[in-house]
């Protein structure tokens, strides 16, 4: 039998198909271009100034989105991670980044012996890593606790996890405010890396380059178990095909919780780099948590490679934007992040590495 024929008018409705991804990569090379030649040439009245006439200035703000993504990509690879693996979408990773963050700040004061004022030069390395490790491995525990016991049993009821979450990350922030108080406060860097350096005439605090050696550590570590180890292998095969794995005999539970555990980790350290960088209050845990979501977003459902390329270009835009507007319009800056969004979903709907379901 011959396949039916195909008419002119359905020929010429299947095309069109085609020509929003081509218009969009346009739309967004376009864009690009303008951004590029506004930063180098035009950008006169911004904070910044012409990188053609102001290099010093274009390359701190180069190295300030550099480092600040390398805290973005230390949160948001632990909540890639899970959901990648188990598509839950843990709304409590802002809340696991917050405890983390007040529980390493009363350790370090008990280790420098004071509870209020401390200067950086008090605070040895010890002071700020053990504080670090030991926070958050409270909240991994905690985390792969919640896991267990709450998200365990309705695997892969999308809408119930989330609501689960948030009901976790409520409980949490109103315990820690009732704990830690309301005020903010913040975990100090060792005195070790607190100093300054020139760039082009531009001084630059070596603190966030050992933020950003921290971040790149941690992708490292990250990609040799993914890549290198059985269990990381177990992992980026169940993000492709978790029926498969179950079938195969492999221990899905243990897998999942040493997934939960890793994610909630990293949500400790990111919430201790954060304490340290910008300090903590309450409501951060929903900041960072918005923070994860749009790289996640950004860069791909499950991808380490999707986080790295999410939080550059999510760090470069909260860098670029205050600096490169016009003096008097610099609080638009927030709505660039929600157009480089809406951009990349245009070009790839799965994200910048993301594969379709």
């Amino acid at each position: 039998m011959s396949a039916p024929a195909v008419t002119e008018g359905e020929l010429r409705f299947r095309r069109p198909l085609v020509v929003p991804g081509r218009l969009a990569r346009a739309v967004l090379g376009a864009v690009l271009g303008l951004a590029g030649l506004w930063v180098l040439f035009l950008a006169r009245g911004t904070s910044a100034g012409p990188a053609v006439t102001e290099p010093g200035e274009f390359l701190v703000t180069v190295l300030d989105g550099v480092t600040f993504a390398g805290l973005l990509f230390v949160i948001a690879s632990g909540f890639t991670l899970v959901f990648g693996l188990m598509r839950t979408v843990n709304m409590a990773h802002g809340g696991f980044f917050l405890l983390a963050a007040y529980l390493a700040i009363e350790i370090q004061k008990d280790m420098v012996g004071k509870s209020r004022n401390i200067e950086a030069d008090e605070v040895s390395i010890a002071a700020w890593i053990l504080p670090l490790l030991v926070a958050s491995g409270i909240v991994a525990l905690l985390g792969v606790a919640a896991q267990q016991l709450l998200l365990r049993w309705n695997q892969g009821e999308d809408l119930r996890q989330a609501i689960i979450t948030v009901a976790l990350a409520v409980i949490l922030a109103d315990q820690m405010l009732a704990e830690f108080g309301g005020l903010a406060q913040r975990a100090v860097w060792p005195g070790a890396v607190v100093h300054f350096f020139e760039v082009l005439g531009q001084r630059y605090a070596t603190s966030r380059l050992f933020m950003l050696s921290i971040a790149l550590v941690v992708g490292g570590l990250l990609w040799l178990w993914l890549n290198r180890t059985r269990m990381g292998m177990v992992i980026r095969a169940g993000v492709d095909d978790q029926e498969m794995v179950r079938v195969l005999g492999i221990n899905v539970t243990l897998v999942f919780g040493v997934t939960f555990f890793v994610g909630s980790f990293l949500a400790g350290m990111g919430g201790v780099m954060g304490a340290s960088f910008s300090g903590v209050a309450p409501g951060t845990d929903g900041q960072w948590l918005l923070n994860s979501l749009i790289v996640v977003i950004i860069g791909g459902l499950g991808s380490l490679k999707g986080a790295v390329a999410g939080s550059l270009l999510y760090g470069m835009v909260i860098a670029f934007s205050p600096a490169y507007l016009p003096s008097g319009y610099t609080f638009y800056s927030i709505i660039f992040t929600f157009a480089v969004l809406a951009l990349v979903l245009a070009v790839r709907p799965t994200g910048l590495y993301g594969r379709p379901e």
